[in-house]
């Protein structure tokens, strides 16, 4: 390699071109040979890059003050929807519509055992102050009612309204007569051919059944007038459409008005009751299905749907 030469200025005097060094990345002390000071746009530049990282972890400490923030309200917003959305199911049940099953015969062939009914608990309302907005009207014959029994009004009947208040009830062989004339019950169905002449000569039966109510059995004396039962202010009379099967007013008494619930509006699912309890009570002597409770489920559904009623399933009921 070699050795620069020595001509031209001598070592240690600055030379023409010396005195704009250039421009390099060994260059990096950006200053003035005379005055040292640093170059405002060089040192704008070069300081860029060093306050980026501050303004992002900012951002970062903001964002994660957001989250904190949104996962502290959200838990309450939980609970509020929660307790909203109960208020409105306890107020549709108590106020509107209430779901109830069918569990006996007597109100064959309207309704069949099995069948689960949405009654509207609206439709007999006070009326009153609230008559023009709210669908109330009085309760008529020919009506199927939700009562609360009134013998023990923690149980619920379903019935048909044969007598309002006024009315003079009386039942010849079977057939029902109201305020004297016969009325036309293309609904009632009579299954037995056996004679029960308090039942079916109601209420002027020379005989007593055992099922009535001895406290019944003394106002209903009271209250008849020339062979007819007279149906009281604020109270009605009725009867099950499987006549034979029913126990009804004629057993127990009068209804009272504040013991009705509603009127059944809908049947929303029917199953063949007595058949499904039949095949529980197969599987149960047999101990099938064998498996776990996920194979014993299984088979509860399968049963459960072979025997669905599916032409009574979402029909209105009159």
């Amino acid at each position: 390699m070699s050795q620069p030469e020595e001509h031209g200025p001598e070592f240690g005097q600055e030379s023409p071109a010396d005195a704009v060094p250039a421009a390099g990345p060994s260059d990096a002390p950006a200053t003035s040979r005379e005055s040292g000071e640093v170059d405002p746009a060089i040192a704008a530049v070069e300081s860029a890059p060093d306050e980026a990282p501050a303004a992002t972890g900012t951002a970062e400490v903001d964002a994660t003050k957001a989250v904190s923030s949104d996962s502290d309200t959200d838990f309450p917003g939980i609970l509020q929807s929660l307790a909203v959305t109960i208020v409105i199911a306890v107020f549709v049940i108590t106020f509107i519509v209430q779901a109830f099953q069918i569990p006996s015969e007597s109100m064959e062939n309207t309704l069949l055992i099995g069948d689960y009914l949405l009654v509207d608990k609206a439709h007999y309302g006070p009326g009153g102050t609230w008559s023009w907005l709210l669908p109330y009207r009085p309760v008529k014959r020919d009506d199927i009612v939700v009562f609360r029994y009134p013998v023990h009004p923690s149980q619920h009947f379903v019935k048909r309204v044969i007598g309002v208040p006024g009315d003079r009830v009386r039942l010849i062989k079977k057939h029902v007569f109201v305020n004297g004339v016969e009325v036309a019950e293309p609904f009632a169905v009579y299954k037995r051919h056996d004679r029960d002449s308090f039942r079916d000569n109601f209420p002027t039966g020379d005989s007593l059944s055992p099922s009535i109510e001895a406290a019944w059995y003394l106002e209903l004396r009271r209250l008849t007038d020339e062979g007819q039962l007279i149906v009281p202010a604020g109270f009605y009379f009725v009867m099950g459409d499987n006549r034979e099967e029913s126990l009804d007013s004629r057993y127990w008494g009068f209804v009272p008005q504040e013991n009705i619930i509603g009127r059944p509006l809908l049947i929303y699912w029917s199953v063949e009751r007595r058949a499904l309890d039949d095949d529980e009570e197969t599987d149960a002597a047999s101990n099938a299905p064998s498996g776990g409770k996920l194979t014993r489920f299984g088979h509860a559904v399968i049963n459960t749907f072979r025997h669905m009623r599916w032409h009574r399933t979402l029909r209105l009921v009159y």
